[in-house]
């Protein structure tokens, strides 16, 4: 679901998108199908998923460089090839095609494609666009990262993510041209939304999972949370 820009007009039916953070890992073990598609039955507005390539330079999903944390094999993604990574996960590790193919069934929902790694930027761009998801599909990531989205596709719609009290340099701001800015949610507060906000920017606060938070981010002003427990934090809001 798209939030609407502060000030114009368009509000949607949510005044809070509620994002699933690698789907529903709570539920499901983390950037699989199973788990994305338990955060969307869970009424996500998004799913953010981590997104790294193989050594044949599949865009598949996963956080970590190695294997070893969810599938038990200490092997770093970018020596394998995508065979190889199916054979080794016994099929866990979804392609980022099939991930897009998963939320086109849910109309209003999108792929929040996270990239920890920018060296997957042009794969995961052009995968996007292959893949019809263009109008359904946004991404984050720190500084560099969105940079290389912003060099392959100077129309995608970014979240510029950030953990630091200093504000984002104006330098990169301007180059990278966030439509969000994505902030821990630590950090959020009513000023900073309005700050956020005042430059034209909307909101995002990631990753918390109690509802005393949710609801205390919503009287802030944040327009989108990121969270491990989407139906409690939906039912907060």
């Amino acid at each position: 679901m798209r939030a609407a820009r502060p000030g114009r007009a368009g509000a949607t039916a949510r005044p809070v998108a509620v994002i699933g953070h690698r789907g529903a890992p709570y539920e499901r073990r983390e950037n699989t199908l199973a788990s994305v598609g338990a955060a969307l039955e869970a009424g996500a507005d998004a799913v953010e998923i981590d997104v790294r390539l193989t050594a044949d330079r599949v865009p598949v999903l996963l956080h970590d460089p190695t294997l070893e944390r969810l599938w038990g094999h200490d092997r770093r993604l970018a020596s394998l090839t995508y065979a190889q990574v199916e054979e080794v996960s016994e099929g866990g590790v979804p392609t980022l095609r099939d991930t897009l193919a998963l939320t086109a069934k849910y109309p209003h929902a999108r792929a929040l494609i996270d990239l920890p790694d920018p060296g997957a930027a042009r794969a995961a761009v052009t995968e996007v666009h292959e893949s019809g998801a263009a109008d359904r599909a946004y991404y984050c990531g720190g500084g560099r990262s969105m940079l290389a989205v912003r060099a392959a596709d100077p129309a995608a719609e970014l979240a510029l993510s950030w953990c630091r009290t200093a504000p984002p340099r104006p330098e990169l701001l301007a180059r990278v041209r966030p439509r969000w800015l994505n902030y821990h949610f630590g950090l959020v507060t009513e000023d900073l939304v309005q700050r956020a906000h005042a430059g034209g920017y909307l909101l995002a606060a990631w990753t918390t999972d109690t509802p005393r938070a949710a609801r205390r981010l919503k009287r802030a002003g944040a327009d989108a949370i990121t969270t491990n427990r989407v139906a409690a934090v939906r039912a907060a809001l």
